[in-house]
């Protein structure tokens, strides 16, 4: 689905003008490491930031030279994914996120900005626990 998802996607422009087609990067975890992905972000001039399989890096390692070289990986692009993941994750810890019960679109978007507030509330009060 990763590759019908990107032909689908609009990034929208901050200024005037229609939506670009091309994202600068893509930003996914291992299981998105598949040869045909990253052929098809390398023919859109995509960067990929997508780490390498355990059992991939082997088998590259174990052809030797005809394995090829490593993909590039930008630690520091890649923090920035997880830290996306770990917000997703908090705000699926809400119920009524996680499961989606609200039918309309902004009432559902209500919902997940309250779910946000609480989040960044808790975060600015610390736990006694956590100061020691």
């Amino acid at each position: 689905m990763f590759i019908p998802l990107m032909q689908a996607l609009n990034v929208a422009r901050t200024g005037t003008g229609r939506p670009r087609t091309r994202p600068d990067r893509a930003r996914g975890d291992k299981a998105y490491s598949s040869r045909a992905n990253r052929s098809y972000l390398r023919q859109r001039h995509i960067k990929a930031t997508i780490a390498e399989p355990d059992d991939q890096r082997a088998n590259r390692l174990r052809r030797g030279r005809a394995g090829g070289r490593p993909p590039a990986f930008d630690q520091a692009q890649y923090r920035l994914r997880n830290t996306v993941e770990r917000c997703v994750s908090k705000l699926k810890q809400h119920r009524a996120v996680a499961t989606r019960y609200d039918k309309r679109d902004y009432i559902f978007h209500g919902t997940l900005a309250t779910a946000a507030i609480v989040i960044w509330l808790r975060d600015l009060t610390k736990e006694p626990s956590d100061t020691a």
